[in-house]
């Protein structure tokens, strides 16, 4: 009889310690997934003039921090580098997201019109384009946005049209990944 109670107490006590111990292991994992990292390289201007790339970067960086100021679970990391759009260096990304311990990596474009007879004559519209990288190298999303024909806007400054095709395409890339379900940003590949 003895026997039997010394065993239901080990046996309840290793239970509600067991009990205790779980939601703090939770609690911690949840944070750690609440907290996430996402790298935005400069983008690829184009045409290539060095005159309109600070303004440009400024202009971009700008719309993302304000896109992302809403999700307060994603830090948004700037990292000062070039990556050309058409030529992903998947080695370098993965680099980097381990480097700056990030989960996501967006690599962007800005595409000025070009209007008129000049070589340095342009629109104040823009194409943003940008395309998604897991921290393992995986393409996820690709998209762009025009701010010509989604907003129709003729008038306006060049940094208006950055920061409102920014947040569109931004949008847009949140709507892709929701609908192809690759990626769970929550942090369940």
């Amino acid at each position: 009889m003895m026997n039997h109670l010394y065993l239901f107490a080990l046996g309840t006590f290793l239970f509600f310690t067991g009990c205790q111990s779980l939601p703090a292991q939770n609690i911690t994992a949840a944070k750690d997934l609440k907290n996430q990292n996402i790298i935005h390289f400069n983008p690829e201007v184009f045409p290539d003039i060095d005159e309109i790339k600070e303004p440009t970067y400024t202009a971009f960086y700008a719309a993302v921090s304000e896109k992302t100021q809403y999700f307060r679970n994603y830090n948004m990391l700037r990292v000062d580098s070039y990556m050309p759009y058409d030529a992903v260096d998947v080695d370098a990304v993965v680099e980097y997201c381990k480097n700056n311990n990030a989960q996501l990596a967006v690599i962007p474009k800005v595409k000025y019109f070009k209007v008129g007879v000049g070589k340095y004559v342009f629109s104040n519209q823009v194409i943003i384009s940008m395309k998604l990288y897991d921290s393992l190298g995986n393409f996820l999303a690709e998209t762009n946005y025009d701010t010509y024909r989604k907003n129709a806007r003729i008038l306006g400054s060049a940094e208006n049209s950055i920061k409102i095709g920014a947040t569109g395409a931004m949008t847009n890339l949140g709507k892709n990944l929701r609908k192809s379900k690759t990626y769970s940003i929550s942090g369940a590949n």
